[in-house]
């Protein structure tokens, strides 16, 4: 008969990627909002345009992926 398995036991990396999405996010939110004044005197198509632009570019500028990855394997490259 064999043991019953362990409970699982979350890796520490999980909630250190976490924070670390937390704190590029808001990293990244406040250098939208430093742009806010110059931004709002645009006409709005254009604040539309960019706020659409800024809200959607993080995610391709920011290192979601890896940092996911990392969280997951422990390694920053699959």
């Amino acid at each position: 008969m064999t043991p019953p398995p362990e409970p699982y036991q979350p890796s520490w990396r999980r909630t250190a990627g976490a924070f670390l999405i937390l704190a590029l996010i808001a990293i990244w939110a406040s250098l939208v909002v430093q742009l806010a004044g110059p931004v709002g005197r645009l006409p709005v198509l254009v604040q539309a345009i960019f706020y659409i632009i800024a809200g959607v570019a993080w995610i391709w500028l920011l290192p979601l992926r890896r940092i996911l990855s990392w969280s997951e394997t422990g390694r920053w490259r699959r």
